[in-house]
């Protein structure tokens, strides 16, 4: 009984986390958002539906080099103000899309 309510509850654990994706990324409010600071490279990927590879490609990163790199990591780590990374991405999101209709 008990192995019967443990897995149930991982099941239903899943299923809730499931659901909630699914409504959070089917909200048009949370698509192609213009990019910011705290965003990660996963998060661009989901809001402009975008292969992860092809955004940490973008970033010249591998995606599992770090967890949850924001872009403000990301530039203070490079060295350079996160406005000039956000506007090289955006750039190459607009070439990627446009590369892949």
């Amino acid at each position: 009984m008990i192995a019967f309510t443990a897995a149930l509850a991982i099941t239903l654990f899943f299923a809730l986390r499931a659901v909630v994706f699914i409504v959070y990324w089917s909200d048009p409010i949370h698509r192609d958002q213009p990019l910011e600071g705290w965003m990660t490279p996963r998060y661009i990927a989901h809001s402009h539906h975008l292969p992860l590879d092809a955004v940490a490609g973008m970033l010249a990163i591998s995606p599992e080099q770090e967890r949850r790199p924001t872009l403000e990591k990301l530039a203070k780590r490079r060295g350079v103000p996160v406005e000039v990374l956000i506007n090289d991405l955006d750039t190459a999101i607009a070439a990627w899309k446009a590369a892949h209709p």
